[in-house]
């Protein structure tokens, strides 16, 4: 028998320990996919450094995408704002959970001298009629992404767009189609979090935000067998995240309204009960 000296003994107890001790804090990991206007807003910087339980690691996206990531085992939770592009995923999917975090509004923002006469609009489907007769441009998102799926009922329910050579596409996040609309001093449709926060950058003003038809809801979704998506949704919407997101502010502006207790959360149309669409100029 191999016989070991009380040094090495204790030499290997060390290092026995030591590997116990690595496995025990191995980082856990928890992987997002998330619509980019709720990175672009600044609104994750604030949160997930307070989230203890594991490492959210975030993939910016549209939420059209970040619902396929999903689908495809790629990410294990999503927070989205496409209602329609939700139900379809949701109707495929039985085992996913899905919960109401917060709102916000849609903005139509463009140059203010405002040629197409926004400001005068009814609501927001005369606001898009409004841009679609006049000779200025537009910046769709034309990424799948909440912001874009809500530009599309828009126009389809305006019942006509702009002509091809003045709707112009992004293919990009919020933040780039904000920037691009101010070079060429267009409209847009934008979530008013991320127009805000880089608002003292961009040469465009909001033209029209008081419409029910611009209310924009956030939602966290996750297959119900994963214990740690699970974990990270209860933190977002009735744990410390939750009041983290009610106080995260945007130039002294509420950026994101948490979901009010009470209200039906568990579908994608739900509403916010109570909650009003109003003017923040």
């Amino acid at each position: 028998m191999l016989r070991m000296s009380k040094a090495a003994r204790l030499v290997l107890v060390a290092v026995i320990c030591a590997l116990l001790a690595c496995r025990r804090t191995a980082p856990v990991y928890l992987d997002m996919a998330t619509t980019t206007s709720v990175d672009n807003s600044g609104l994750l910087n604030a949160l997930l450094p307070h989230f203890q339980a594991a490492t959210v690691r975030v993939h910016p996206v549209g939420s059209g995408l970040a619902l396929k990531m999903l689908s495809d085992g790629d990410v294990e939770v999503v927070i989205s704002h496409a209602p329609e592009t939700e139900s379809r995923y949701l109707a495929q999917h039985p085992d996913w959970s899905y919960r109401k975090i917060a709102f916000n509004q849609f903005l139509v923002v463009g140059p203010a001298v405002d040629p197409a006469h926004v400001r005068d609009a009814m609501d927001a489907i005369d606001a898009f009629r409004r841009i679609a007769a006049s000779d200025a441009t537009f910046v769709s998102r034309g990424d799948q992404s909440g912001t874009h799926e809500r530009e599309q009922s828009l126009w389809k329910a305006a019942a006509v767009t702009p002509s091809a050579d003045r709707l112009l596409v992004s293919g990009a996040g919020m933040a780039i189609t904000l920037r691009q609309t101010n070079e060429r001093q267009s409209y847009t449709l934008a979530d008013d979090s991320t127009f805000w926060q880089l608002q003292s950058r961009l040469n465009l003003a909001v033209l029209f935000d008081s419409d029910p038809r611009l209310l924009n809801t956030y939602a966290v979704v996750f297959p119900s067998n994963k214990s740690s998506a699970a974990g990270f949704a209860d933190w977002l919407a009735s744990g410390d995240g939750r009041r983290r997101i009610a106080d995260y502010r945007i130039q002294g502006r509420t950026a994101f309204n948490v979901w009010p207790l009470g209200c039906p959360f568990s579908m994608p149309d739900a509403q916010p009960c109570g909650a009003s669409i109003s003017r923040q100029r």
